[in-house]
């Protein structure tokens, strides 16, 4: 039976990030069990992410997930990513090309591979496969099956539709509803579409040049 993914909130307070162009600067709460998060190109989606990730520090400002800081700027407070429980899922996929499928997805965790992942991705029959023979779909596939892997609290998408043939888009974003739906695990997902987020997202944010668009 489906289980409806938990909320958890995600606190940015007062948080400042300086980029090539701009200064990130935010105060949000993120709550619903899928939070999208939309604007143009280089307007800090994917720097969000990583400072939710623990990939970046902030310059200034707090970063709370439920009642647990993890960054705190001005107390020089920062957990590391493997100590945040977050699975990421970043644009170029990350996988290894000299690996095969299932030792990518197995890598950074001794955990052993949960079937229902790999029943719910439909990638039982890709895991002896080298991923540089996979299609752009499977791969995306297969960068979502290591990031559920080693049972993250959390999911960041960035952008997981993107460069994939328009046919394939509507079967990965039926895996991510699938995904939402089967597993208890909230998710953050960016995109650049609007339509898409209006289907499955309970909160949306918008972000131009650092600041969240009202």
């Amino acid at each position: 039976p489906s289980t409806a993914a938990p909320r958890m909130k995600i606190t940015l307070d007062d948080v400042r990030l300086p980029l090539a162009e701009f200064e990130l600067a935010l105060s949000v709460e993120l709550t619903a069990p899928l939070v999208g998060i939309v604007g143009p190109s280089g307007a800090g989606k994917t720097s969000l992410l990583d400072l939710i990730a623990g990939l970046r520090r902030p310059a200034a400002g707090k970063i709370a997930f439920d009642d647990e800081l993890v960054d705190d700027a001005a107390a020089g407070l920062h957990v590391p990513p493997r100590h945040r429980r977050i699975g990421y899922v970043p644009q170029d996929n990350a996988l290894f090309p000299h690996l095969s499928v299932e030792q990518n997805i197995r890598y950074g965790t001794r955990e052993a591979l949960q079937t229902e992942i790999l029943d719910l991705l439909e990638i039982n029959t890709l895991l002896p496969r080298r991923v540089t023979s996979l299609s752009g779909g499977e791969q995306k596939r297969i960068a979502l099956a290591r990031a559920l892997m080693s049972s993250p609290r959390l999911l960041l998408l960035d952008e997981p539709l993107a460069g994939i043939d328009r046919p394939l888009q509507s079967r990965i974003r039926g895996y991510l509803e699938e995904l939402h739906s089967h597993l208890t695990v909230p998710m953050l997902y960016v995109t650049h579409d609007r339509e898409e987020l209006a289907r499955i997202a309970g909160q949306t944010i918008e972000l131009n040049r650092g600041q969240l668009v009202a």
